[in-house]
């Protein structure tokens, strides 16, 4: 059948940077593994998150806590992005060192698939947000960080989000002070962590709209800032929410519950968790693909 020269060809997906200049609130997932990933990519979402909190964990059984690497996690992103047609925004920690470190780790996050990089003001070794102790860096040292890792990026549609850990121990007014800087660095995406309140989150809020700075919101059930409706997060002025330990926390309980009736009865016979049927796993996972080429390319009999 002849092709029709005159059709239209179909829309390129948007970029995130696209996204985020459009109205509503770009909702992201945390993904922390190849299977949550491969689930959340079906959903329709406008940006997955690639956690750190959740990467670490599923990829090393280790805290959040500067211990995995670089070359730990540009490989989980490249395996990520790499499948995933939903833009992604992968946890980059501190740039793992010093200023030649940043510059190599957005280059390799640029070049393994993603779409953002979130880099953070802690001292290292790092620790996971919404956890006490966290130490942040001179704001001068960070500010030079954003002003690398915005020179060394190849394309301004690979966005660097800025995140402040100063709430925590310095306060929300140090906070804000370096969100400020931060923007004027040239971060795409301000991230203030660890608001205490709904009142400080609009006070983060006032001052992003007045910088002209895309906000993201942090939703951790169980941290140390409330988690908010997509409509109040909106009214605030966030225009990006992550959601990155919701799907590790769900998981985690039910294969606690599993285990724990296998524990009990030696079977999983009658448990009342709900659970995907095996085909429909083999079908997120493609083997309908394997099952394809093996029917297109099997031996001559």
């Amino acid at each position: 059948m002849p092709v029709d020269a005159t059709a239209p060809s179909p829309a390129a997906p948007l970029t995130l940077r696209q996204r985020l200049q459009q109205p509503g609130l770009v909702v992201a997932p945390g993904v922390h593994d190849m299977v949550s990933m491969r689930l959340a990519d079906e959903m329709g979402f406008d940006a997955l998150y690639m956690t750190g909190f959740g990467t670490v964990a599923s990829h090393l059984g280790l805290p959040d806590a500067g211990l995995a690497t670089y070359s730990d996690m540009v490989g989980r992103v490249r395996q990520m992005a790499g499948m995933a047609r939903t833009p992604l925004i992968a946890d980059g920690d501190t740039g793992y060192g010093g200023l030649l470190n940043v510059q190599h780790t957005v280059q390799g996050y640029e070049a393994a698939g993603a779409q953002a990089i979130q880099l953070e003001d802690q001292e290292v070794p790092k620790k996971c947000g919404h956890t006490p102790g966290r130490r942040v860096v001179p704001m001068a040292d960070m500010v030079r960080k954003i002003e690398v890792a915005v020179a060394a990026r190849r394309s301004r549609d690979f966005l660097i989000v800025a995140r402040t850990d100063a709430r925590t121990t310095l306060g929300l007014d140090e906070a804000l002070r370096r969100a400020e800087a931060y923007a004027r660095a040239g971060a795409d995406v301000l991230f203030v962590e660890s608001p205490e309140s709904e009142d400080e989150m609009r006070r983060i809020g006032g001052v992003a709209g007045e910088l002209g700075v895309p906000l993201l919101a942090n939703m951790v059930e169980g941290g140390r800032t409330p988690v908010l409706s997509r409509e109040a997060l909106l009214d605030i002025g966030y225009r990006l929410a992550i959601f990155p330990v919701t799907s590790l926390l769900a998981a985690a309980q039910a294969m606690k519950t599993v285990y724990e009736t296998l524990k009990a009865q030696g079977s999983s016979q009658g448990t009342m968790l709900p659970l995907m049927r095996f085909d429909e796993m083999t079908r997120l996972m493609g083997f309908a693909e394997v099952h394809a080429f093996e029917r297109r390319w099997a031996e001559p009999k």
